[in-house]
């Protein structure tokens, strides 16, 4: 009885012994990950722009596109804009002398839509006051086409990248929800989550890219009707000068 128990706890002894070393020498499990209180996780603009997939191609194209259309047409409207104070007194002087030759000269030099218009008025004179009222009219019209050449394209970017932004959005949604369900037993939150955030980032790109378009457009236009606004007071100067007595 004795020797059994000594068999028993010797066998005891050396499997604890045996346990104890193996603890010692295996190696330690690696420690999970833990943030750093008040270290946020951040995202690249260009790595945000990657996850919308290829919806944001036609966005990024339509965002360029705009933005050549403003600056080129932002730089003729001001060089449109600009006026010289003394250009009509100068007309009215040249005018009243007889010199219509250089007040056509002073026009060309000009090269403004207030001088072309002025210039088409010059070119008139000695016909019926409304066959010159008429030409100013229409090269009046030529010149505000002129001004707002391109502008459909800002009109139309503005109502179109909302909606291609939508569009990837709705086609992001289905392809979150198909992988959800493929997904089978193993499906999980962060599948439709995961899938979702990278279907909203063509509606933020799109709406983006619409409102820049919208009020790119909207500012051109106010640029233009102040434009528009001059070239009809001048217009109507030059036919009082036509109306005065020599």
């Amino acid at each position: 009885m004795l020797q059994s128990v000594e068999s028993f706890l010797t066998e005891a002894t050396d499997t604890v012994v045996s346990a104890a070393s193996a603890a010692v020498t295996a190696p330690a499990p690696a420690a999970l990950p833990v943030a750093e209180p008040g270290v946020e996780e951040s995202i690249s603009l260009w790595e945000l722009c990657l996850q919308g997939g290829w919806i944001m191609i036609p966005l990024a194209l339509l965002s360029i596109i705009c933005i050549y259309i403003f600056v080129e047409r932002f730089l003729a409207i001001r060089k449109a804009s600009r006026q010289d104070r003394t250009f009509m007194d100068r007309i009215r002087d040249y005018i009243h002398q007889g010199e219509l030759d250089s007040a056509t000269r002073l026009c060309e030099r000009t090269d403004t839509p207030s001088g072309r218009l002025i210039a088409k008025g010059i070119s008139r004179i000695g016909r019926p006051m409304n066959d010159v009222l008429v030409a100013i009219e229409n090269t009046g019209n030529l010149e505000v086409a002129a001004l707002g050449k391109g502008l459909p394209w800002l009109a139309t970017t503005a109502a179109g990248a909302p909606m291609l932004g939508f569009l990837g959005t709705v086609i992001g949604m289905v392809e979150a929800f198909y992988n959800l369900a493929s997904a089978g037993s193993s499906a999980n939150i962060d599948i439709l989550a995961g899938g979702i955030y990278e279907a909203l980032v063509t509606t933020v790109a799109g709406l983006i890219v619409g409102i820049i378009a919208l009020f790119a457009y909207n500012y051109l236009v106010a640029r233009i009707n102040s434009v528009m606004t001059r070239l009809e007071g001048e217009t109507m100067e030059f036919m009082d000068l036509l109306n005065e007595p020599a």
